[in-house]
């Protein structure tokens, strides 16, 4: 390396992470790191989904249960010709939503332990394996990162930023239905704490949040959905498949069952005939073809009687309801291991990548992914550990912020673990406990440690105190 080179990169490792050129150089940096799994695996990651989304985004074709607005992403992407320019963006939104965390957690960060950082996350976590995915969970932990800095910390990104990060998180709100949910979670603890900490005399000395921003992001998010469906079915609306995926999972709670057998024949349902034929998972009664969910043809047959028997359900078992929800939410906090359903594809999605990609086909087939050549066996031997020992520091640093009363932590550290449970909770709730849903954001978890971490790590007036005004 030249003398200029090496001057050049000590100047890097020396700047701290507050510093504009730093900032930029953090981002870019961050991006082929973010997307290493997709480079090493020689093809973006492909999950069965992404055939659904291709056929609505290339193919003009309506399917009421993925998301619109990802559809057109892909297409307006460039996705009929390259994959690339999609998981790119995808990078690039992460990278820069972590480098504004960074640079409001731990601005004394240097840019070189900044990016150590990422790469233990790369290594570590399943973060790059969801950034490098053609489906839309790498923006779930972005809604979160997203609010907790535009409610608490927008005044200090300054305009031009958290212009950034609404559009980011209005982008990450529309790109998946479960994030519209969670996104309201948020604006609806943001509303309560505003109103504790304004009216509450012994709160009244901690950060002010703005909810303000969320909800913008969340309105903005809604449009970018109706707009979306309108452009494929001339109708206004924001879902319509919710009610059959909630009804997946009382089939595999065994509400549904309890129903019919508690009111059939006299309740009419034409689920009636079917009592005895029902699926013990929700997965096998959405997908495996010979269940009487396809027998009754399937999301548009369905939806009218499963949103009936959702409501005679809640009437009739409200804490049977309860229980089934806190017990899915919970099994579905603690599943996260790396790598559900990431294998061989084609025998499912050779003839989109045919119909709608040909050019990409042969990169496709002559991936690591599709030739069977990742094993998560011994990935999960070193990810699960991890994020298991990641959430026991987590649990005692949070209660060492609330033992020494540091706001800016608590703040920070409460607002991760909000969207861990609220998560959990919404893909509990809604749908059925799977590795991906949790593990999509679960990284957030050393992220968050390793800032708090870095942020203490220099003598001097403290990171999280010095960067914790307000965002009204």
């Amino acid at each position: 390396m030249s003398g200029a080179a090496q001057g050049i990169g000590l100047q890097f490792r020396r700047l701290p992470a507050t510093d504009g050129a730093a900032e930029i150089v953090a981002i870019v940096l961050l991006v082929p790191l973010l997307l290493a799994v997709a480079l090493w695996n020689g093809f973006p990651i492909i999950f069965y989904d992404t055939g659904a989304y291709m056929l609505q985004g290339l193919g003009g074709v309506f399917i009421e249960e993925r998301s619109p607005f990802y559809s057109l992403f892909l297409r307006y992407a460039g996705a009929a010709w390259s994959f690339w320019p999609v998981v790119i963006v995808q990078a690039a939104a992460t990278a820069f939503v972590m480098t504004q965390v960074a640079r409001t957690i731990a601005p004394r960060l240097p840019l070189a332990g900044f990016l150590a950082i990422g790469a233990g996350l790369v290594v570590l976590t399943g973060l790059p394996w969801y950034v490098g995915q053609i489906e839309p969970d790498c923006f779930t932990a972005l809604t979160a990162l997203c609010t907790y800095l535009l409610a608490f910390h927008a005044a200090a990104l300054g305009r031009a930023r958290a212009a950034a990060l609404v559009a980011i998180a209005a982008f990450a709100t529309a790109a998946h239905p479960s994030h519209l949910v969670l996104m309201g979670g948020f604006a609806l603890v943001l509303f309560i704490y505003k109103g504790v900490t304004r009216w509450a005399a012994a709160a009244k000395t901690w950060p002010r949040a703005n909810a303000w921003l969320p909800v913008l992001c969340i309105a903005l998010g809604v449009v970018l959905v109706v707009a979306a469906n309108y452009n494929f079915t001339r109708k206004v609306f924001i879902a319509s498949s919710g009610p059959v995926f909630v009804f997946a999972r009382l089939v595999q709670d065994g509400i549904v069952m309890r129903l019919l057998d508690d009111t059939c024949p006299q309740s009419g349902y034409k689920l009636c005939a079917y009592k005895d034929a029902l699926p013990r998972t929700g997965d096998q009664w959405l997908w495996t073809k010979d269940t009487p969910f396809h027998a009754l043809n399937g999301f548009e047959g369905t939806k009218a009687e499963s949103e009936a028997i959702i409501w005679a359900t809640l009437k009739r078992y409200p804490l049977m309801h309860l229980r089934a929800v806190v017990g899915d939410a919970a099994r579905q906090f603690v599943t996260f291991a790396t790598g559900d359903q990431i294998e061989p594809q084609q025998w499912v999605l050779y003839d989109k990548f045919k119909d709608f990609t040909p050019g990409q086909l042969s990169a496709y087939l002559a991936a690591r992914q599709q030739k069977a050549e990742i094993d998560f066996v011994p990935i999960n031997w070193v990810h699960v550990p991890f994020i298991w020992l990641s959430l026991a520091a987590f649990a005692a640093a949070f209660g060492l912020a609330i033992a020494r009363e540091d706001r800016a932590a608590i703040l920070f550290l409460g607002f991760v673990l909000l969207a861990l449970v609220g998560n959990a909770t919404v893909c509990g709730a809604l749908s059925i406990a799977h590795d991906r849903y949790q593990s999509r954001l679960i990284w957030l978890v050393p992220f968050s440690l390793a800032l708090i971490a870095s942020g203490r790590s220099k003598p001097g007036p403290r990171a999280l105190r010095a960067c914790a005004e307000s965002g009204t």
